[in-house]
């Protein structure tokens, strides 16, 4: 028969304090169930505890729980085999399978757990701690003394013990230390003697290793990084933690290098009731390379660095601000020290109101180029950028108007200047026709205010416009109809939509407008049915025009396929905006399409595509293919665009490359990876290039291994760019992480 009782237990807290970590090749019983608290049982200094058998030994004043016996006390649970207490001496004894739980679910074992008669301190015999998080701690011996936890002879892994069937290994790696000692008051655990152990080897000595034992994280020493590159020689970096508060933390690096000077790296990051920010800077002094990649003897080494800060805060539900910075001290310093291969380095200040109905916002933004060839001060500033829109239903036919205005300064400090301000309307209706087809009505009209200046440093002539004030109006119509027909087809289900636009709008003044944010243009299936398929505001597209295409979707249970083509006739025979090459030069546009095929989870293959409406030559072909698993696959990458357009107007260069990565897992934790980029633009399609029709950019090439605990991996790459001080050759990487390990 089972009996609960309430005694005086201070047990708990000591068998519970021992099981800070855990680690050992054994699987442990299932930890004890909770246990109930006598009905109208109040007081802390109880517990209830259930048992097969009380025995009381008058003669010795011992009394002894036997059969499964059961403690709990406020989330701490407590199961052994046998309990004894000395009454006389206030010793008390739990012995056989002893499992002890905390409220966080960490479980510690034991064979013998020893109280002394203060009933606070105590020794528990060959412990094994198994942490919520899968973690293991074994120890010979784990003590108990004024709160502090000591574990002597201690092994620490997240590794798992057992393989898939079941059966004893050896973890792939874990810390052993002669000596854990566990302090609550400060809330960490400090190691001596540590040591990791690497597939059974003892490897890296851990002097001073110390992780925390709650949710807040605590300052120590991260995974340190090697490499090696052509410029910078040997890199050493070691990452040392601190935290700050709860919420704030910073990470400083030192990057030491064989070649040149040492690094120093800092990254701050907090998190507010409103928000959270982080700043990361880079900093060294060294001898920098012209822009034009030519040495300098007479130079001298500065101060060279980098800065970075992002952050967003949520004033009230409606009202929000964000931002971020980028600014280098030079165009070469990140890829020269390997940090980025960003060639523009860009930094915003937004505020913004969002609501069901309604958005605002009043931004700015600058930009650093890190291009070699262009010159900074024709880098655009803007200052303001305001922009608002608000959203209303029409009342009359039930569509949905849209009211927009925006404003935009475009400063430069060796450049055109730029102002624009527009206020626009553009209203919606959908419908269904008992047939099935969808129509949408869309009107639009817009009035623009522009003043520009120092128009002819820009040096392509058909983005200055006219210096300064000028005007124009915008007004546009548009029919959309869309009809689908659905079926069954081989088992599956396809759609057919064909699909026909028309759009009028009178002769808009585009010219004598400068040309900002609407030059990079090229037709394609995203814009093909666009009202405005310039990108921009600057440029609207005038005229009349009939798009027509058709879209398809066919849906099998292991392939579907979406796909879509298209084409653009223009009603009347004025000349276009639209420089050659661009697809939409003469009345009839090329043809452009996209296609996308899925094989289960296996094979997806998208090819987008833009070809002459004369010769069928292609004009644009963009490829991405991912075939296999997650953990063997290929990944090709190819873009070709063939416009010959003239060669004056910078954005619309002619390219052709490809991109090539891949994994191959060729055992169960092992894996090869690389990647491979390679221009393949010759002088035929681009004079102004370098390339000479197979220019490799960059390589990697690398081994790996991961498997639950531990990813290590080594990783050769190869540039074949000069750019200043950033040199072309090899660099090499060394990862190395554990899973779980404490700072």
């Amino acid at each position: 028969m089972t009996r609960r009782w309430s005694i005086p237990a201070a047990a708990l807290p000591l068998a519970i304090g021992l099981a800070p970590a855990g680690a050992a090749a054994q699987t442990p019983p299932a930890p004890p169930p909770e246990t109930p608290a006598p009905p109208g049982e109040t007081d802390d200094k109880v517990v209830a505890f259930s048992a097969g058998q009380i025995e009381y030994q008058s003669e010795s004043d011992v009394v002894t729980a036997t059969g499964e016996v059961r403690m709990s006390r406020e989330g701490n649970r407590l199961r052994a085999d046998t309990v004894s207490w000395n009454r006389r001496t206030g010793a008390v004894v739990a012995e056989g399978s002893v499992a002890i739980t905390n409220p966080e679910g960490d479980t510690a074992y034991g064979d013998h757990v020893d109280l002394t008669d203060t009933l606070k301190d105590g020794v528990v015999e060959n412990l094994l701690v198994v942490l919520q998080d899968g973690g293991r701690l074994a120890a010979r011996r784990g003590t108990l003394a004024n709160d502090v936890k000591t574990l002597e002879h201690a092994a620490y892994t997240p590794c798992a013990v057992v393989d898939d069937k079941g059966c004893p290994k050896k973890p792939t790696w874990k810390v052993t230390a002669a000596k854990v000692v566990y302090d609550p008051n400060i809330g960490r655990a400090t190691f001596k003697g540590a040591r990791i152990e690497l597939f059974g080897l003892p490897l890296i000595p851990l002097p001073g290793l110390s992780t925390p034992t709650s949710d807040r994280s605590g300052s120590g020493l991260l995974v340190p990084d090697l490499r090696y590159n052509r410029v910078n020689g040997f890199e050493f970096a070691q990452p040392y933690y601190f935290s700050i508060t709860p919420n704030r933390d910073l990470t400083v690096t030192p990057h030491i290098y064989s070649s040149v000077l040492p690094l120093i790296e800092a990254k701050y990051r907090a998190l507010t009731g409103t928000g959270a920010y982080q700043i990361h800077a880079i900093a060294t002094s060294s001898r920098a390379m012209s822009a034009t990649l030519q040495p300098d003897p007479a130079s001298s080494r500065n101060f060279r660095g980098y800065i970075e800060g992002s952050g967003r805060f949520q004033l009230d539900p409606y009202w929000s601000v964000s931002g971020s910075f980028r600014v280098a001290t030079d165009r070469t310093f990140l890829r020269r020290y390997d940090f980025s291969r960003d060639d523009r380095l860009r930094s915003t200040l937004r505020l913004e109101r969002l609501d069901a109905d309604s958005y605002f916002s009043l931004a700015g933004w600058a930009t650093q180029t890190l291009r070699i060839a262009d010159p900074q001060g024709q880098q655009p500033i803007a200052l303001p950028e305001i922009d608002y829109r608000r959203r209303i239903s029409d009342p009359l036919l039930g569509g949905k108007v849209e009211l927009q205005l925006n404003s935009l300064a475009i400063g430069r400090t060796a450049g055109q200047d730029t102002q624009r301000a527009f206020a626009g309307l553009r209203w919606d209706l959908r419908r269904y026709t008992p047939l099935g087809q969808e129509v949408t009505f869309t009107a639009y009209a817009r009035a623009d205010v522009y003043h520009t200046d120092e128009t002819l440093l820009t040096a392509t002539t058909s983005y200055r416009g006219e210096a300064g004030w000028q005007s124009r109006g915008i007004a546009a119509l548009a029919i959309d109809v869309k009809w689908p027909f659905v079926g069954e087809f081989l088992g599956g289900t396809q759609q057919i939509t064909p699909r026909v636009q028309i759009v009028a709008s009178p002769d808009i003044s585009n010219l004598k407008i400068p040309n900002e944010d609407a030059r990079a243009f090229d037709l394609e299936d995203s814009n093909l049915f666009a009202l405005n398929r310039f990108p921009g505001y600057d440029r609207f597209e005038d005229g009349q025009r009939i798009t027509y295409g058709v879209d398809y979707a066919l849906s099998l249970p292991d392939i579907s396929i979406d796909a879509n083509v298209g084409q653009s006739y223009r009603l009347n025979s004025q000349p276009v905006l639209f420089p050659d090459g661009t697809g939409l030069s003469r009345r009839t546009s090329d043809i452009v399409g996209r296609a996308t095929v899925r094989f289960r989870d296996f094979v997806t293959l998208t090819e987008r595509f833009r070809l002459d409406k004369d010769s069928l030559a292609v004009r644009r072909n963009e490829i991405d293919a991912t075939i296999g698993s997650r953990k063997t696959y290929a990944m090709i990458g190819y873009l070709r665009l063939n416009r010959d357009i003239d060669d004056r107007i910078e954005d619309l260069r002619d390219r052709e490359e490809i991109r090539l990565g891949g994994r191959v897992q060729f055992a169960k934790y092992w894996s090869i990876f690389g990647s491979a980029v390679v221009d393949l633009t010759d002088k035929r399609e681009d004079p102004l290039s370098l390339a000479d029709g197979f220019s490799p950019v960059r390589h990697r090439l690398g081994i790996a291994y991961e498997d639950d605990c531990v990813e290590l991996g080594v990783t050769w790459r190869r540039d074949y760019e000069d750019t200043g001080d950033a040199r072309r050759g090899n660099s090499f990487l060394l990862r190395l992480a554990f899973k779980n390990l404490g700072r």
